[in-house]
């Protein structure tokens, strides 16, 4: 659910700007230099720049990296590896139940080298052996539907995902997908990179065929046709900024008029092997099915026999010999992720486990790691921020009366989940055992698919999660008007039960907020109470509400970038992530109040030094120019000072004086819901 360079002294001196400019002229200079210091030591360090102050210690006890971030969170999802590492080898050495074996065992295929070695392209001959069986048209389709089975989707992608008719339910998917490459449109450019790209894809796909059997001199003209049938697919690929609204991807159809309708591809017969029988699915891009269609039967079979074999070798090249897997990190690790080396070993074994029996390792990795304690704790705080979220829309200026009385009716509804999802799945698997890595995750793998259809025309969808109890996140989700909080995420610097108690409000409490806060927002005015999709806005509530964004936005606009001189933040890139961090504090204080009517002087200021220290993170300039143009959310320091600048409680905490950089002068303070 995943640290600028000097980022505490860059943001200091963007804001007492000259003060570390020498003179050319000491002689005539007058002493500015010394003036200009004096007048900023009125203003003490934590309301010059807090969050250089609050985390100190941890900038310097990690160094700005050689490449890349370091950053607090980073370290938690590091820990988080780490104890699923543990977990692991404990279920290698002694499993206490049938999970922890099957788990010990996949992990001990994965670590054992030799063996996957030893192992060669063997845990995929059956797959090949299925597609060297084609002989006619006929035959494409059936080949098409066992692979989606075991996880390998091809020519389309198909899953389960929510009825937006019905958001209790899910339905299947038909999508675009089966291309090598990750854009379609890196198939259709004509510009200079982008060909050579293609030029390196093209031997990419010769090398895996050729370890799926295919004589070297054949080769070449194989991956030709591969080539040729995937840019007829991505000719007719909807462009991917189009595939990000769920609306766009919706297009209920009749399961009975697929066989008709798409004889050839038999997407009929393809839902029987998946083992789907609801009478809806999702089609949302007919003419790239239709085009398949024509394909199946249009093209030879020995062009269909090329495709596929590179699909299964591309699929599971990570997962098989040193050959497979040098092929493919120099094309997708080395030239598309601008990697340098791959992962050691246990990490890319462990990224295969999470990938194909994720589920299995949360389950185990809950009843280890999750603090009793810690859980009632989190549930207890983030109920107390939702009433604090509840109170301020009831005292809302600015909503309207019908829009509050939606806003109640969710938050009275709202659910918190923390941990892990009530389960339904089924752990039987076939028996993995030790001997083939890549065998055991074409196992998983089915099991995970297996499941996952499973979802598909049940009412049940509030039941399962699609994020992992052992990745740190926090989010709302809005189709089921829910907070889920994962078991990853219930640790320092987040939350746990030792922390001090107004840590726990200041860190977890306010994201938490954070995350409440879309409930009734710009994004949660979409779904109402009743779980129907629909704006229960007025336009009067949107114009309000835009109003307090746009100056939030412009706040952000003049926030120097941390280690990046004449570069601004962009509010507008921001701006929705900073007023729901705006919202998160504002609650948190609320529901820590309410809590501990009156906190000492240290509870306060343990209160904002816990939302501090949340986003403490050391980051490379080359890192740091690349979020500037990409990322939604602010940078640290600007996570931390932005919304604090707005509290009066964090000025008086501090004792911070009116004109210091901390405080916000009374007039323009911004506040969210009240």
């Amino acid at each position: 659910m995943p640290q600028p360079r000097t980022l505490a002294l860059a943001t200091v001196m963007a804001l007492c700007v000259g003060l570390s400019v020498p003179s050319t002229d000491a002689a005539t200079r007058k002493k500015p230099a010394a003036r200009k210091p004096a007048a900023a030591a009125k203003h003490p360090a934590a309301c010059t720049d807090f969050y250089a102050e609050a985390n100190a210690a941890w900038l310097k006890a990690n160094p700005m990296p050689s490449s890349g971030a370091i950053s607090s969170l980073g370290q938690l999802a590091a820990l988080s590896l780490q104890q699923q590492r543990d977990l692991l080898d404990a279920a290698m050495k002694a499993p206490q139940n049938e999970v922890q074996r099957l788990l010990g065992d996949f992990w001990a295929s994965g670590l054992d080298e030799a063996a996957v070695e030893r192992d060669g392209a063997a845990p995929i001959a059956p797959l090949l052996q299925r597609i060297d069986a084609i002989r006619k048209p006929k035959d494409i389709a059936p080949a098409i539907a066992a692979l989606h089975q075991v996880g390998i989707p091809v020519a389309f992608g198909f899953g389960a995902d929510l009825d937006l008719r019905d958001l209790g339910r899910h339905i299947g998917y038909f999508s675009q997908g089966g291309l090598g490459l990750p854009d379609p449109a890196y198939y259709t450019r004509g510009d200079a990179d982008t060909r050579a790209l293609l030029g390196h894809y093209r031997d990419y796909v010769q090398k895996i065929l050729v370890l799926t059997g295919v004589p070297p001199q054949e080769a070449p003209a194989q991956a030709q046709q591969v080539l040729e049938l995937e840019t007829r697919l991505a000719a007719l690929a909807r462009p991917l900024p189009e595939l990000r609204d769920p609306r766009k991807n919706y297009a209920p159809v009749a399961t009975t008029g697929l066989a008709k309708q798409y004889r050839n591809l038999q997407l009929d017969a393809f839902l029987k092997a998946q083992g789907v029988n609801d009478d809806t699915v999702s089609l949302a891009n007919p003419a790239l099915f239709a085009e398949l269609d024509r394909l199946v039967a249009g093209l030879k079979p020995e062009q269909w026999k090329a495709y596929l074999r590179w699909r299964v070798g591309d699929a599971m090249a990570p997962y098989l010999s040193a050959p497979w897997r040098d092929a493919e990190f120099a094309f997708r690790g080395k030239l598309l992720r601008g990697q340098a080396a791959p992962p050691p070993r246990w990490q890319q074994v462990l990224e295969a486990i999470d990938l194909a029996a994720g589920p299995m390792l949360g389950r185990e990795y809950v009843a280890r790691y999750l603090d009793p304690q810690t859980r009632q704790q989190a549930e207890l705080i983030a109920g107390q921020v939702r009433d604090a979220l509840a109170r301020d829309v009831a005292a809302s200026t600015w909503m309207s009366e019908p829009a509050k009385a939606e806003a109640l009716a969710k938050l009275k509804t709202l659910r918190i989940e923390i941990g892990a999802p009530a389960r339904d799945l089924d752990y039987s698997v076939q028996p993995m055992g030790r001997g083939s890595f890549g065998s055991n995750i074409l196992i998983a793998s089915t099991w995970r698919h297996r499941e996952e259809m499973r979802r598909i025309g049940k009412a049940n969808a509030e039941r399962r999660w699609d994020v992992l109890p052992q990745d740190p996140a926090l989010l709302y989700d809005l189709a089921h008007n829910r907070l889920i909080v994962t078991a990853a995420m219930l640790q320092p610097p987040v939350l746990d039960h030792t922390m001090p108690l107004a840590g726990q409000y200041g860190a977890y409490g306010a994201l938490v907020g954070h995350e409440l806060s879309y409930a009734v927002d710009s994004h949660g005015r979409m779904v109402d109470s009743r779980g129907n999709v629909r704006d229960w806005w007025t336009p009067a509530d949107a114009e309000a509400w835009n109003a307090r964004l746009q100056k939030v936005i412009a706040q952000y606009d003049r926030f120097p970038y941390p280690g990046l001189p004449g570069t601004h933040v962009n509010g507008k890139l921001v701006g929705e992530q900073a007023i729901a961090d705006l919202a998160g504090v504002e609650l948190a204080r609320a529901a820590f109040e309410q809590a501990v009517p009156q906190p000492n002087l240290e509870a306060n200021r343990a209160f904002w030094r816990a939302w501090a220290q949340v986003w403490a993170q050391q980051v490379t300039e080359e890192e740091a120019r690349r979020r500037s143009l990409q990322d939604v959310r602010a940078p640290g320091p600007w996570r931390t000072n932005g919304p604090l600048m707005q509290q009066p409680g964090f000025a008086a905490a501090y004792a911070c004086k009116p004109g210091s950089p901390m405080q916000v002068e009374p007039a323009q303070r911004i506040t969210v819901f009240p």
